[in-house]
């Protein structure tokens, strides 16, 4: 994940490192006309370079605030999807101990859980396909669901504080 936000991070940094180069270019060049117009005078030239430089190194500040702001939010909106992910996680064991599962038929009804099929659940796990099945079995009985679809819903129940409102139209 931290690399996948790295590589993200990477296009917006070069282009302001580039934003960067440029105003340095501008600014070394706008001083160099400067020494220049000491003699002449400011011209046209060297007022349109200066408010090049001072355009592009504001965008450098605005946009490295910018970024700076989109990284902190990016890595609490991580922290708490750990979060999250950590206390489903305890939720789900809570429930396995409430409906007395063995070590077995938890791992079973994580798998399901998690979506996969009796054929996918066996192979995971090294058993025969009947085994699985009578595992999953004993898991709906005593969850008191019927399928797969119900038993992931007993979880999305407990997670969704009420049914959303509809407004009729």
């Amino acid at each position: 994940m931290r690399h996948h936000t790295n590589l993200k991070l990477a296009f917006p940094i070069g282009l302001m490192v580039l934003q960067l180069l440029a105003a340095g270019f501008f600014v070394i060049d706008g001083f160099e006309d400067w020494i220049a117009a000491s003699t002449n005078g400011p011209g046209l030239e060297f007022a349109m370079e200066c408010v090049i430089a001072l355009a592009l190194l504001t965008g450098v500040v605005l946009s490295s605030r910018n970024l700076m702001r989109l990284t902190a939010d990016l890595r609490q909106k991580e922290r708490s999807l750990a979060q999250a992910r950590g206390a489903l996680g305890e939720h789900i064991m809570i429930r396995f101990k409430e409906w007395g599962l063995t070590r077995g038929e938890g791992e079973v009804a994580l798998f399901a859980l998690k979506g996969c099929d009796i054929q996918e659940i066996a192979r995971l796990r090294g058993a025969a396909a009947g085994t699985v099945r009578s595992q999953l079995s004993q898991v709906y009985a005593k969850a008191g669901v019927s399928s797969q679809a119900t038993l992931m819903s007993v979880f999305i129940d407990d997670l969704i504080e009420s049914p959303p409102q509809t407004t009729a139209q």
